[in-house]
């Protein structure tokens, strides 16, 4: 049996965006309990040239909506990137969730040859959906998720393998 690229996509998104959404909630406990203020790690990077938490978790949010929409032949949504606390954060992984799985197996299944055009660096570049889905999208999505992990377990929170890959 050949894998779809409904299946190679959303069940991906939802289970590493879940436990995005996770990892966020025991950052904010650990700020509660260790009396940091959230906003220090909301705006944590691990390295001076590296995006902040936030934006790790806007990006993958992003790559993860905007591929579920571009591989079903639809405009994704454009959200603003204002979150700045651990429950604005988990209501964008949320948001993000329930849009991706709005969609159906049929809408994304048979887009491996489909054109998708984005905009890198202000240019366009274009794709056939499976290069694009495998080569490009998950690539940055599991940079993003990891990036968002590393740094909440940089800065001391109690996070393990499992943690990051949530419930499959």
């Amino acid at each position: 049996m050949s894998l779809s690229m409904y299946q190679a996509s959303v069940p991906v998104f939802t289970q590493l965006l879940g436990a995005l959404g996770n990892v966020l909630g025991k950052a904010d406990a650990h700020a509660a309990a260790k009396k940091i203020d959230p906003a220090v790690l909301v705006a944590a990077r691990l390295a001076p040239d590296m995006l902040p938490l936030n934006r790790q978790v806007h990006l993958a949010s992003d790559f993860a909506k905007g591929a579920t929409a571009r591989l079903a032949g639809v405009e994704p949504p454009s959200w603003s990137d204002t979150e700045k606390t651990f429950a604005e954060l988990g209501d964008r992984v949320k948001n993000t969730i329930e849009y991706v799985q709005g969609f159906k197996p049929a809408q994304i299944d048979g887009s491996e040859a489909r054109d998708v055009t984005i905009k890198v660096g202000g240019k366009p570049l274009t794709f056939q959906g499976q290069p694009y889905l495998l080569q490009f999208v998950l690539p940055n999505f599991f940079f993003h998720t990891t990036a968002a992990y590393a740094i909440l377990r940089h800065n001391g929170v109690e996070l393990g393998k499992m943690d990051f890959i949530g419930k499959p």
